[in-house]
């Protein structure tokens, strides 16, 4: 064996392998230490670049789930105070029962009525500008889609034809002049029409009309003229709760004349059956003889047309955004009156406000919903009614039509209250609370996948902190040895 002084080779080695077993003995203390496997880029480049990716989506998804928290409380408040106008809705539409009572009732009665309903409407709107969450009002219609009809066509009664009805929150705000709306197929009422003589009353004529499941049915005397007989009919229909129109000719005679009978109501939705004793008093949609105690039928038609040039969905004299329409989702406008077909018969202008929630860990991933405006000026808007009411503020039962008339509206704002309400609970139940679900679970797998990339195995590098903690000081003493050999120069020097 060689003995060197200037350069101690195996001295050299066993530096050197000290060296890598305490970097490796440091890793490991500074794995053991912070409890993960990579501390620094140089540990795991790859790794690291996957396991920050990994963190910024655990980051967002579990903002997401406190966002979607936080949407689902502010549609409890919204719910919770829709369930006190529905209340109050009842209310005044049991009023409105009891005022319709003119039998029993007297003026003081109806004051106190039409004074509670006012109490009662006073309510709903001081409920529409006081609900909020935070600093948000929820339904005072600042946080509901709005809209208004512009250009419009004005028949010559001099009304407009297109209205305006609401819009959802899938719907995009307008540009410009807004959405043109374009009719296709004009919708009617089911209805037909009838003549009479004096012959066929006095014989002992049977009249029926059955409309939407009720039934009404008159049969004449000797003593009745065509008069009385059309009359009689209609004071029958309306006992029974039938919502159709019976209309005298101009100048109709008491031995003789025609008249019409129709739905009141629009659209296929709403039938019309009649029936006569005696044959070839209706006429048939095609013109031909009916005969005795035949029951004809007519359906009313709905509105086919488009807006935007997207086609809608008719219903009755409503025309509605289909649901897969990219821009017009939602948005209802009422055609109020026929007009000429396929022509522009004007412009609905959107707004769109409605509430909209981040409910995903990225961008894009958000989700909208329109709050009802519960103001009692925009409730049971443009309802057909012989009072004049324009909505749930106008109602007045003093007089009994007015009561029949508010029935009909309060019943139409229970309808939109209801529908409302049922949104928002679809809403929190189908799109927040099991996008909820889904996220928390996506949180517990992402972060079981973050884990497995940067987490260490404890005991793993226990194994390996004690194996290296030996080699550092096994190279320790080899070091020694190794740093002792050249002294066996001085035995050789020491030998002459």
């Amino acid at each position: 064996m060689a003995l060197r002084i200037n350069n101690n080779r195996e001295a050299l080695n066993a530096h050197r392998n000290l060296v890598q077993n305490d970097e490796r003995l440091s890793k490991s203390l500074e794995k053991l230490s912070s409890g993960l496997k990579v501390n620094a880029a140089a540990d795991g480049p790859a790794t690291l670049v996957i396991s920050e990716h990994m963190r910024a989506q655990i980051s967002g998804v579990n903002q997401a789930i406190d966002n979607n928290e936080a949407a689902v409380s502010l549609v409890q408040t919204a719910e919770g105070a829709l369930t006190e106008v529905n209340r109050l809705l009842i209310d005044i539409r049991q009023r409105a029962i009891h005022a319709a009572n003119e039998g029993i009732n007297d003026d003081a009665m109806l004051r106190a009525d039409q004074s509670e309903i006012e109490n009662a409407l006073d309510a709903i709107d001081r409920i529409a500008q006081q609900t909020q969450f935070g600093r948000n009002r929820l339904l005072d219609g600042s946080r509901a889609t709005s809209g208004s009809a512009t250009d419009a066509i004005v028949s010559e009664s001099g009304k407009t034809v297109l209205e305006f009805v609401k819009a959802s929150a899938a719907t995009k705000g307008s540009l410009g002049n807004g959405y043109d709306v374009v009719v296709t197929q004009n919708s009617s009422q089911a209805g037909t029409s009838g003549t009479l003589d004096e012959s066929q009353v006095q014989s002992g004529i049977t009249l029926s009309v059955r409309s939407d499941g009720k039934l009404a049915t008159y049969t004449s005397s000797a003593n009745d003229t065509v008069k009385n007989v059309i009359e009689g009919l209609t004071a029958v229909a309306e006992r029974a709760g039938l919502n159709v129109e019976i209309k005298h000719s101009v100048g109709i005679e008491d031995t003789e004349g025609s008249f019409t009978i129709h739905n009141q109501e629009y659209g296929s939705k709403h039938d019309l059956q009649v029936r006569s004793s005696i044959a070839n008093v209706f006429q048939k949609e095609d013109g031909s003889a009916t005969i005795a105690n035949e029951e004809i039928s007519f359906v009313g038609e709905d509105i086919h047309g488009t807006i935007n040039g997207e086609t809608g969905v008719g219903d009755g004299q409503l025309l509605t955004g289909g649901k897969s329409n990219p821009n017009t989702a939602g948005l209802q406008v009422r055609i109020n009156e026929d007009v000429e077909l396929k022509q522009v018969i004007g412009n609905v202008k959107v707004e769109q406000n409605a509430l909209e929630f981040q409910v995903g860990a990225n961008e894009g991933q958000t989700v909208a919903v329109a709050m009802l405006d519960t103001s009692s000026t925009q409730m049971a808007r443009s309802v057909i009614n012989q009072s004049g009411f324009s909505s749930l503020a106008d109602v007045d039962v003093r007089n009994g039509q007015g009561a029949q008339d508010t029935i009909r509206l309060v019943d139409r704002a229970i309808d939109e209250l209801s529908s409302n309400r049922g949104d928002l609970g679809a809403f929190q139940r189908n799109t927040l609370e099991s996008n909820l679900s889904s996220l928390r679970i996506a949180s517990e797998n992402l972060t079981a996948a973050e884990s497995t990339l940067r987490d260490a195995d404890i005991a793993k590098e226990l194994t390996e902190f004690t194996k290296n903690q030996i080699l550092s000081q096994t190279a320790t003493a080899q070091l020694a040895q190794a740093n002792a050999l050249p002294q066996n120069v001085l035995t050789l020097l020491g030998s002459q």
